[in-house]
């Protein structure tokens, strides 16, 4: 690496090595030896900051290299910024698609509006675009949002969690099925509650159980309803949030929803992933409703309808099949309070999810006090389980 940035391209290159232009372009701004050159060029007194001046110049020289979305983000930058300067580890920062809450909120907080043409209205699009644009406008309220997660997204990795437990649900569905010879309302079957997976009150020191219960479903009527909302919610919001943040609220809500059947429903068990499913839908709906001027996917009022109704249905269900008469007195059928577990995970610790897209979480106060009231929530059910039960002298169901 010299002294000087690279000379601009002298003619047009083509598209394939325009890519690959772009992608050393990127590769090196996103290094740390590249600072002290910048700093050298356009930041003299080395105060971390250029003038928008110096930037605007910077973009005209090497603009042609970038996605032109990314261009209309940093132009948007430079325009921003009335005290006349930009720090250019923001800069940095864009170029390695690293999470940045102050990149983007310089951008947010700024007096000028986009003035390029809307995502939804580019044409010429392949199917995979179109796709990736589609899941753009389900999920994001922002369209600086959608063009930086249409730019950046590349498939890889795929969407994953949600898909694999989704197989794994499904087969151990099957596998019950076949071994109870029962595929609808498995649960009232004698044998059903002998499963090592399920979550049952006298079994609760056996702690894989507050979290294996999302395996087993009461019948494929639980099962198919769970599975259709989770992959058609869940499967977008991995696409756009990641693996780790949509399978933490995932995760967290099915621990939820079962500590919460372990203190408000004590005698009763708990099947079924509709805990972690819940967390997922109350998220998002939570957030089109806070969005929902900025929110452009199609029909949002009738398909909101629809998911409430269908929540609706199977919470029905649910209450339903608990008071129920049992097929195995004493024992009661399983619980419904691990819906509303996942729900109150949802419109906290996934609501603060969906609304800090590309932003790094422990930046955000509203993050760190909704995890502190879910880790108070976590401890007190701990204890609950460990010192109520006996206190309460409560009458339990007998083991299976």
């Amino acid at each position: 690496m010299g002294d000087r940035l690279p000379e601009p391209p002298r003619a047009n290159p083509s598209p394939a090595v325009a890519a690959c232009s772009e992608a050393e372009a990127i590769e090196v701004l996103g290094t740390e030896d590249v600072l002290p050159m910048a700093t050298e060029d356009f930041d003299p007194e080395n105060t971390g900051y250029i003038s928008t001046e110096k930037f605007r110049t910077l973009l005209q020289r090497y603009g042609s290299e970038l996605d032109p979305h990314k261009l209309e983000v940093l132009l948007a930058l430079a325009d921003n910024n009335s005290d006349g300067k930009i720090c250019y580890q923001d800069f940095v920062n864009l170029m390695s698609n690293k999470r940045s809450n102050s990149f983007r909120q310089a951008i947010l907080q700024g007096n000028r509006r986009l003035c390029s043409k809307a995502l939804l209205e580019e044409t010429g699009l392949t199917l995979s675009q179109r796709l990736i644009r589609h899941v753009a406008y389900e999920t994001l309220p922002r369209e600086i949002d959608r063009k930086w997660y249409y730019d950046s997204y590349t498939c890889c990795p795929p969407p994953w969690f949600m898909i694999a437990i989704t197989i794994v649900e499904v087969a151990f569905f099957l596998y019950n099925g076949v071994v109870l010879d029962r595929f609808v309302l498995q649960v009232t079957h004698p044998l059903y509650l002998k499963n090592s997976l399920l979550y049952h009150p006298q079994l609760r020191a056996q702690a894989w159980r507050y979290l294996t219960y999302i395996f087993m479903h009461a019948g494929i009527e639980h099962l198919g309803l769970n599975v259709i909302l989770q992959l058609l919610v869940g499967v977008p919001l991995e696409m756009v949030h990641g693996a780790a943040r949509i399978g933490f609220v995932y995760i967290a809500g099915v621990v939820a929803g079962s500590l919460a059947v372990s203190i408000a429903d004590m005698t009763a068990p708990v099947v079924g992933s509709s805990g972690g499913v819940y967390a997922l839908i109350s998220a998002h709906l939570a957030n089109i409703v806070m969005n929902w001027s900025g929110m452009k996917c199609q029909f949002k009022l009738l398909r909101m309808a629809v998911a409430l109704i269908c929540m609706s249905f199977e919470f029905g269900r649910a209450v339903w099949l608990r008071f129920y008469p049992s097929a195995y007195p004493p024992c009661p059928h399983p619980s419904f309070v691990a819906h509303l577990g996942g729900v109150a995970v949802g419109i906290t610790l996934g609501v603060v999810i969906l609304r800090n897209y590309e932003q790094r979480l422990q930046d955000q106060s509203l993050w760190w006090i909704f995890v502190s009231m879910y880790m108070v929530f976590v401890l007190f059910a701990i204890f609950w389980n460990i010192f109520a039960y006996s206190l309460l002298d409560l009458k339990l169901p007998p083991p299976p």
